[in-house]
């Protein structure tokens, strides 16, 4: 019985620009994930925008990949709602 959904790596070279991924890849003694927007795709690797930089994954190294869903808005460091009190 085959498998329908794709590897990882086409799953990822086909996901448009844009799309909100997760990937596991392999590092040198384990494994790491990166969340966030693809920006930029080729052949041979695929670029994802993380809260702390652009990420490069070999595709050759990941594991695992799928799309997730839109962030979460983001709370305000106070936790207020931005409405005033009186």
């Amino acid at each position: 019985m085959s498998s329908s959904n794709p590897s990882p790596q086409e799953f990822l070279t086909a996901a448009e620009p844009g799309t909100r991924v997760v990937v596991r890849y392999r590092i040198e003694g384990g494994f790491t994930d990166a969340l966030g927007e693809l920006v930029m795709r080729t052949v041979n690797s695929c670029t994802i925008r993380t809260r702390r930089s652009d990420v490069e994954v070999p595709l050759h190294l990941v594991v695992a990949a799928k799309q997730v869903p839109p962030a979460p808005a983001r709370r305000s460091p106070t936790g207020s709602t931005g409405h005033a009190h009186p």
